[in-house]
């Protein structure tokens, strides 16, 4: 990796860092290798590491291996441009034309506009998910859950007491992310005025009414791998991620389909998500001609992201969605209509990472029953607004 950063002032070579690891990067890596074989002015150069994010911060303090391109997380959009640690992304793509916003997912590409300003270029969608057991619904006789793709909190409650003793209703997967779906759901929000609402009633209204499930009996028991027993056959709805679906498909016998996230209404559903995008930190030695290399990548990929879907990813790119072949991957359910795309929710306040934080730390313990509520609220609170006063004083610093 030492060696990897002194080229990212290669004057031929766009080096690209991404946080990619396992599949994911093998996937990646199959996409470079395609670009570089058709012999591009400039070719890539895929540099992976699982501490992507702490080596930003090193070499931007030093201004020296600042990589010419880099995939990053979408709740990373508003502070590193509030830090001036992007360069926009339209000087790359101005030779592009069909990079624009109407040929992505809407969401993917706006999380990437700030102020006015495009940042970032998208890759995917990768959202919290909810799969199903076929063989479990059926023998319960409860297919019917499925009839408007919403499964309700009340349908899993009318499981109670009807189930075999070491089988549940959902496990406890992504946990964090199924919170803060209901808190869309009840209409409500993390941020009031740019100010962090974690100590709110509809933040207690959707602990409450997840609490409910465990509370019956019906949620995987507290400290057991629930993504395994869902991968065993022992329960019906496993709300883990898009990106998990060839890993549920290589257990032998596992019949599944996928569908939302559970919902307190059929009225309204969401699916907590995130984005991988494509962006540039500040590096005044990335020439003209390099940046317009990189725009030609990320239209190379715009058009031949089809290998992306094979990890498990809802492909940004309409181009890619929209080619009948897409259909042969499971997460083209949440591509297949308006209100499907639309359920797709990608936070884009400022300090998410610090009220997701908060939540997959206490999440756990509020909905088991381990602690009070109403405190718990209180303590994440003050935890995010700690983090947002030792941001800014680093910042200021």
């Amino acid at each position: 990796m030492l060696s990897a950063c002194s080229n990212g002032e290669d004057k031929n070579t766009i080096t690209f860092w991404t946080p990619l690891t396992g599949d994911d990067g093998a996937y990646m890596d199959q996409i470079v290798k395609s670009y570089n074989e058709t012999n591009p002015e400039f070719k890539v150069k895929h540099v992976v590491t699982a501490d992507m994010y702490t080596k930003i911060s090193t070499v931007l303090n030093s201004g020296k291996g600042i990589p010419d391109l880099a995939i990053i997380h979408a709740d990373r959009v508003p502070g590193y441009v509030k830090q001036g640690a992007l360069e926009p992304i339209e000087t790359a793509i101005s030779g592009q034309p069909e990079i624009k916003e109407e040929n992505y997912l809407p969401q993917a590409w706006s999380t990437g506009n700030i102020g006015g300003t495009q940042y970032t270029v998208p890759l995917d969608i990768h959202a919290n998910t909810m799969y199903y057991n076929k063989d479990l619904l059926k023998k319960y006789s409860v297919e019917s859950f499925l009839d408007d793709n919403v499964v309700t909190i009340d349908e899993m409650l009318s499981l109670q007491g009807k189930l075999d003793e070491g089988q549940y209703v959902v496990n406890d997967a992504l946990l964090g992310w199924v919170i803060l779906a209901q808190v869309q759901d009840l209409g409500g929000d993390i941020q009031e005025n740019g100010k962090p609402a974690v100590d709110t009633p509809v933040m207690k209204q959707a602990f409450e009414n997840v609490k409910k499930i465990a509370d019956a009996g019906l949620m995987t028991p507290f400290g057991e791998d629930g993504y395994l027993m869902f991968q065993s056959g022992n329960v019906l709805f496993s709300t883990d991620g898009t990106w998990t679906s060839t890993a549920h498909a290589a257990v032998e016998g596992l019949n599944f389909g996928v569908t939302n996230i559970y919902s307190p209404t059929p009225d309204k559903f969401t699916n907590r998500a995130s984005s991988h995008l494509f962006a540039m930190l500040g590096n005044e030695k990335r020439t003209n001609e390099k940046e317009a290399g990189i725009g030609a990548f990320l239209e190379y990929v715009r058009e031949n992201s089809m290998e992306w879907a094979k990890a498990g990813q809802i492909v940004a790119s309409k181009q890619v969605i929209e080619n009948p072949e897409f259909q042969n991957y499971m997460q083209s359910f949440f591509t297949a209509n308006q209100q499907e795309i639309d359920s797709l929710y990608i936070y884009t306040y400022e300090y998410y990472p610090y009220v997701a934080e908060a939540v997959d730390t206490y999440c756990a313990d509020i909905v088991r029953g381990n602690v009070d509520l109403d405190e718990t609220l209180k303590t994440m609170q003050k935890f995010v607004e700690d983090k947002i006063a030792e941001s800014s004083k680093t910042t200021t610093n």
